[in-house]
């Protein structure tokens, strides 16, 4: 396939994905439940965080964060008192319990109370075309904390090779508009010609496939090379092939 005959074939997969029933299987469903911009961005922020493994799963799983925080994840993460986050320990999804729960909620208070919030710790290091140094000093700022090391795993750093598919998810709904109801768009200070593509092994197959990757881990250096090759193709939404790549893989079994 030529580079004209395959953006054309992608493109038009976009739009067969890019459209509001997507929500209804995916997590992005959790933080459309809010109209607040501080609800919206945590509860993406936390469904993100545990966004793998079984779909089912999962969602039923942001569902039952959403619930523990009370349906007001930012009124909870600003106001709770130590007594409430007792009601958090029995929480698990795969190797995320409970007290990582509890450290991400204190980290979430951290970056509300002295960084000014999510958006603008991200936007502080944004590069022109990249946000995975951002990514990085997030980690760092959000561990600042008090913290149990094992934590620390449930945000991925670019700067150590990592694809950091979930956070550069959770990144793609803040920043791209909410042009077809799927994505949030509530961020405006970043662009989406500054995100990644959401690295996994499903968009990893596909991109292989159709020649938009040649490395075989799906890691950090893959993350760079996949960003390139979508570049091309829009330098403007080049996170738009997300869409696609994972429709191709998921739904496809391309």
């Amino acid at each position: 396939m030529n580079k004209k005959d395959l953006k054309e074939f992608l493109d038009s997969k976009v739009q067969l994905y890019n459209k509001p029933d997507f929500i209804d299987s995916d997590p992005i469903q959790i933080p459309h439940l809010f109209a607040k911009k501080e609800d919206i961005e945590i509860a993406g922020f936390l469904s993100a965080t545990i966004s793998w493994g079984n779909r089912k799963s999962i969602i039923n799983n942001c569902h039952k964060m959403m619930q523990l925080l009370d349906q007001a994840p930012y009124e909870f993460v600003m106001q709770h008192q130590d007594s409430d986050l007792e009601k958090l320990e029995p929480f698990v999804h795969r190797t995320f319990n409970g007290l990582d729960f509890i450290t991400f909620i204190k980290g979430l208070q951290h970056i509300y109370t002295n960084h000014n919030g999510l958006e603008a710790i991200f936007a502080k290091h944004a590069q022109k075309d990249s946000l995975q140094v951002s990514i990085h000093h997030f980690k760092s700022t959000f561990f600042e904390i008090e913290h149990l090391q094992r934590s620390q795993k449930h945000i991925s750093d670019p700067l150590k090779n990592s694809a950091a598919k979930r956070i550069n998810m959770f990144l793609r709904w803040m920043v791209r508009p909410n042009n077809t109801n799927v994505d949030l768009g509530i961020w405006t200070s970043l662009s989406p010609a500054q995100l990644s593509c959401p690295l996994d092994v499903h968009s990893g197959n596909v991109a292989r496939k159709l020649g938009l990757l040649k490395r075989k881990q799906n890691d950090g250096k893959a993350l760079a090379e996949l960003d390139t090759a979508l570049r091309k193709l829009d330098a403007n939404d080049p996170v738009k092939y997300d869409f696609a790549l994972f429709g191709l893989g998921v739904f496809e079994k391309f």
